[in-house]
């Protein structure tokens, strides 16, 4: 790598770290927004979730594009957290981004919580179930209006509930 090269990758990241840190995503918690958190064992996760669903929500994995049948739900209704139930996202945000995930324009106020993800060479906004913190996916500026934003989810990591009509 060359030095110049280095410089500005040390800067970015410098930068998106110290962005963060002043603006923040969701600096108030979860209990404060009227949401009781769920808290669990390590041990009761696991009972309580498939593996898949385990290795995603709590450990923060992916699931394998255009695995989810979630990609094909067209239904109203409500996609919940697979983990606690907490609605995160009503049926009329979906939309069909083609990456492979379920993925929608807009989630329900206060229902997620967010944070920097360093993972890759580039920082992404992830976001969390703010009842039990349960992993979802990641939230990008490249969605449809009216927001503009992509919230990209992990199949695994939502239940849907259809609505009674």
């Amino acid at each position: 790598m060359r030095r110049r090269s280095f410089i500005r990758l040390t800067l970015g990241g410098i930068g998106a770290l110290t962005a963060y840190r002043l603006f923040g995503s969701d600096r108030s918690t979860a209990a404060n927004r009227g949401i009781i958190p769920i808290v669990k064992s390590d041990m009761e996760w696991k009972s309580a979730l498939t593996p898949e669903q385990y290795r995603v929500l709590r450990r923060e994995g992916t699931e394998a594009p255009f695995s989810s049948p979630l990609n094909h739900e067209h239904r109203r209704g409500t996609f919940a957290c697979a983990g606690c139930g907490l609605a995160l996202f009503p049926s009329a945000y979906k939309f069909d981004s083609g990456t492979g995930w379920p993925s929608f324009y807009d989630v329900i106020a206060t229902h997620i919580e967010t944070k920097a993800d360093h993972a890759l060479a580039v920082v992404r906004t992830e976001y969390h179930c703010a009842r039990c913190g349960g992993h979802q996916g990641h939230v990008f500026n490249d969605g449809p209006p009216p927001t503009g934003l992509r919230y990209c989810n992990n199949g695994v990591a939502l239940r849907f509930i259809p609505d009674e009509d």
